[in-house]
Order: structure tokens, then C-alpha cells, then sequence
């Protein structure tokens, strides 16, 4: 059955199969990871529980001032679908898929529609000796594919097809290293949510109208890797929380300094754990002695974020910060949502 669903002043339509949600790709639509969740809202939510890709792009775009470039910006986004198909047509096994986030400042005058309960701009968190960083950024692509060609060629395609709408405030590629480790030689993202648990992190209703959507944080690191490769491997796996050959996770201390592996669990006052989905990727040039990872968290709840970056940088307790921040600095920070497939479709209406 096809509902109709209006969101302010457009339409939108909604395919269900059994009062299940389609979940699927933002093209969603030729992904053959597409799967139903049970989450009780509207519309198809954009892929973010993909597996990870072996290369990714991280576009990031601020709008121009302007009724002309809010109206180009809106006819893109309508036209996502059609341009995701356009590329991954050209290999359906290469995992492609692109997720659209809109942020916090652009909201209002390009959709026309209410704003999600938590989307602000990323706060600044100052800490005795770390602070967080908010940068500019209207409009997130994460594009993904295991094959580079792709992502360069969707990236080509949709800047063409914005022009002097917006210009682009951060591009960053990133790529998979080895067995998903980052570029300080440790698996990244083993605490990530699998399967439905990945979507109940992540999904929420918050969108235009009880819509399914997601908040979306990234920030870019820098790494200091000549100061961490002079650490013992024993120091490195305390900072960390887990052996770095194996993987393994240690026990952190009861009280004083914890490693980076409990400063990022978050828990409720209930004692509830909090996930989100991670599709971290490391980046860098050894040619220009650039080194870093690229943090990407999708979350259905925004605080959860908030509080894991309260943690790292001011301290749990107060004053001992994540001490994987002596070697990683971030220099972006930006806060988005990424809103249902219906929402974007519409927005050409």
C-alpha cells in the first residue's frame, strides 16, 4: 500500500509492506542491503547501517546567500535519487551509497519545514587542556562505495549539478586500512551496533511530522603519529582500551584516568547504554605528512554525542581527558540531520 503523507505544505509518498518501514539506501532504491525495520514512523529512512566500504567521501558544502541557490540546493536534493542511480548502476555490487545530512543553520529556509527537537550547531566543549571545534557546514554528503571511481564520479555529477549554489567548505576522501583499522594501528569501530540494534541506535523520529531521521556529527582528526609511534605499544593499549595486535579489550581503571574505550561508552542515569553507528575512515597524504581519521556518528539521540565529546575532552572526572587527544586534534565539527527519503524527494515539490 502507498500512503500519503503531508509534510508542512508537500506531499510526500510512503511505501509500506506490512506496516513495516522500508529502510534503504538514499537511492536507495537499488541497494541490495535494503531490509525493513519496524521503527513505528513515516517514510524510508537513507542508508546508515552499511557495512563499511573500502573508500569514502566526506563533502561538505555551505550554501550561498539567496532564494536562486536555495531553490538549486532543493532540486538537487529532490534529484538524489536519480543521481545515485545514475552511478551505482554502473557496478551493483560495489556497495554504493550516499547519505545526505542537512545542518542546523540551512534548515529552516530550505525545507520549510519544523526543525528536529535536537539539531543545533556542535558546541564548543572547552577542557583544561582539549576543545572541540564548530565550523561552518549547511549540507553533509557521505558518499560510500568500495570502489573509488564511483564516489569520484557522483561527487563530479552533483557539484555539477548544485554550480555556484554553494561552495565546498571540506572534501575529504578516506579509505579503508587494512582490517579496518585506523592509522594509529588499531581496529576502529568494534563497538558499533549490528542489525536492528544498529538501527535502534540510530533512528528516530524527529523528522518533519513524526518522519524517520537521524543527527549526524563529524569531525576531522589530525594525528600526531611521530608522538604516538614513540609510545611503548603497552601505553598506546592502555589509552585505547584494547590490545592492538588482537584487539582485545582490556579492564579499565575503577576510578582517575579511563581509556578512550569507556569515555565513549555512554550510559543514561538509568544505567542504560547509549550506541550510535561509527563509519569512521582514516585519510591522509605521507607525501604532505597528513594523518588523520575522519569521525563520522550517526545517532538517534543528539545528547549522546554531545555527552561521549564532554567526556573525551573535559574529562570523566573533570581534568582527565581522553588521553588519545595528546595525539589527535580535531580542526572540523559540524552537527547535521539526516532526514527520510520522502523529505528530500519532496523538497522539489
Amino acid at each position: 500500500m502507498t500512503t500519503l503523507v503531508k509534510y508542512g505544505h508537500r506531499i510526500a509518498r510512503t511505501a509500506r509492506t506490512n506496516s513495516r518501514i522500508l529502510l534503504s539506501s538514499p537511492s536507495g532504491w537499488v541497494s541490495s542491503r535494503a531490509m525493513t525495520t519496524s521503527v513505528s514512523s513515516t517514510g524510508r529512512q537513507q542508508s546508515i547501517d552499511a557495512p563499511l566500504t573500502r573508500s569514502a567521501t566526506f563533502l561538505v558544502l555551505a550554501a550561498k546567500p539567496g532564494e536562486e541557490a536555495l531553490k538549486t540546493i532543493r532540486s538537487t536534493l529532490s534529484g538524489v535519487e536519480g543521481l545515485t542511480k545514475n552511478v551505482s548502476i554502473r557496478d551493483l555490487n560495489s556497495n554504493f551509497v550516499c547519505t545526505v545530512g542537512i545542518g542546523s543553520e540551512i534548515w529552516d529556509s530550505l525545507t520549510e519545514l519544523p526543525r528536529p527537537a535536537e539539531l543545533h550547531p556542535l558546541p564548543v566543549l572547552q577542557g583544561a587542556v582539549h576543545a572541540t571545534v564548530s565550523t561552518p557546514g549547511d549540507l553533509l554528503f557521505h558518499i560510500r562505495s568500495d570502489r573509488r571511481d564511483l564516489c569520484f564520479e557522483f561527487e563530479r555529477q552533483l557539484l555539477n549539478q548544485l554550480g555556484e549554489s554553494v561552495e565546498v567548505v571540506d572534501a575529504t576522501v578516506g579509505f579503508r586500512y587494512f582490517d579496518a583499522r585506523d592509522l594509529l594501528g588499531f581496529v576502529d569501530g568494534t563497538a558499533n551496533p549490528v542489525g536492528r540494534a544498529a538501527l535502534s541506535a540510530a533512528l528516530n523520529q524527529d523528522g518533519p511530522n513524526g518522519s524517520v531521521g537521524s543527527y549526524v556529527v563529524i569531525q576531522k582528526y589530525i594525528h600526531n603519529l611521530n608522538g604516538w609511534g614513540a609510545l611503548k605499544t603497552e601505553e598506546q593499549e592502555t589509552i585505547i582500551g584494547r590490545t592492538k595486535f588482537d584487539n582485545l579489550e582490556l579492564d579499565d581503571a575503577e576510578s582517575g584516568q579511563r581509556s578512550h574505550k569507556t569515555l565513549s561508552t555512554i550510559e543514561d542515569d538509568e544505567g542504560n547504554e547509549h550506541g550510535i553507528v561509527r563509519d569512521n575512515m582514516p585519510f591522509g597524504s605521507p607525501a604532505s605528512g597528513e594523518y588523520g581519521t575522519y569521525f563520522i556518528g550517526y545517532s538517534k539521540n543528539l545528547w549522546v554525542i554531545e555527552r561521549m565529546l564532554e567526556r573525551m575532552f573535559i574529562g570523566h572526572p573533570p581534568g582527565k581527558h581522553d588521553r588519545i587527544l595528546d595525539f589527535s586534534t580535531p580542526v572540523t565539527g559540524n552537527t547535521f540531520f539526516a532526514p527520510s527519503a520522502e523529505v528530500l524527494e519532496g523538497l522539489g515539490d
